[in-house]
């Protein structure tokens, strides 16, 4: 099991309706393990390519800053900063 440090999440709005998370990876930071509870949308601030982990083997995304993307409640995995930069995205949770 690899070590590596951890993205930091910066809550910015929680409501009845969304959650918006504002996440900081340093190269290398990992999400942690986790499943999505909500559908969500994910608002790149910056360039970066991320590894995605998942149960059905790993792939690569790459982020293009501005460029948004969709994703399903259900959804499980760890999020890995695979750059020498750091990536920050603000994910908003629709509940």
């Amino acid at each position: 099991m690899q070590h590596r440090p951890k993205a930091v999440p910066t809550q910015q709005v929680a409501n009845e309706r969304v959650i918006v998370t504002e996440w900081r990876f340093a190269p290398g930071a990992e999400t942690g393990w986790h499943v999505h509870r909500h559908d969500y949308v994910v608002v790149p601030q910056t360039d970066g390519q991320l590894l995605l982990e998942t149960a059905q083997g790993n792939r690569e995304s790459q982020l293009h800053a501005g460029r948004s993307y969709a994703g399903l409640k259900g959804v499980e995995h760890n999020v890995v900063n695979a750059t020498d930069h750091e990536v920050v995205f603000v994910e908003v949770e629709i509940l």
